[in-house]
């Protein structure tokens, strides 16, 4: 499935602010290179960071959209990922396209500024 990726210029719903502001704390808290949250269809939402052990590496969207599965979540509506990276990793993006194929997915430099948004097609 292609992404469809947009600048964004206007101001973020409150709810999808919400989540940008959760993975910019997920991140700070521990100094992580990312933090993310995502929100599920029944508006609980779910954080998560980088891991990068011996046995296990996940990014943080991963790690978010692992939370919510594991907590009951079976669909999401928005995903954000604060990192410096110039993308969003494409298994990250996989993640949040087995249980949301159009869910946005928001991009935020460190100072959570959104910069990009994708959408699955």
């Amino acid at each position: 499935m292609a992404e469809r990726i947009e600048t964004v210029a206007e101001r973020l719903d409150p709810e999808d602010g919400k989540i940008v502001t959760l993975a910019r704390s997920a991140r700070a808290r521990i100094g992580a290179a990312e933090g993310a949250a995502v929100r599920d269809t029944d508006g609980r939402t779910y954080t998560g960071c980088t891991v990068r052990l011996t046995a296990l590496r996940l990014t943080a969207l991963q790690v978010a959209v692992a939370a919510a599965t594991s907590s009951g979540a079976e669909e999401l509506e928005a995903a954000a990922v604060v990192t410096e990276a110039d993308e969003v990793d494409a298994d990250s993006v996989a993640a949040v396209r087995e249980l949301a194929s159009t869910a946005p997915v928001f991009r935020a430099g460190g100072d959570g500024e959104v910069v990009e948004l994708s959408r699955g097609t």
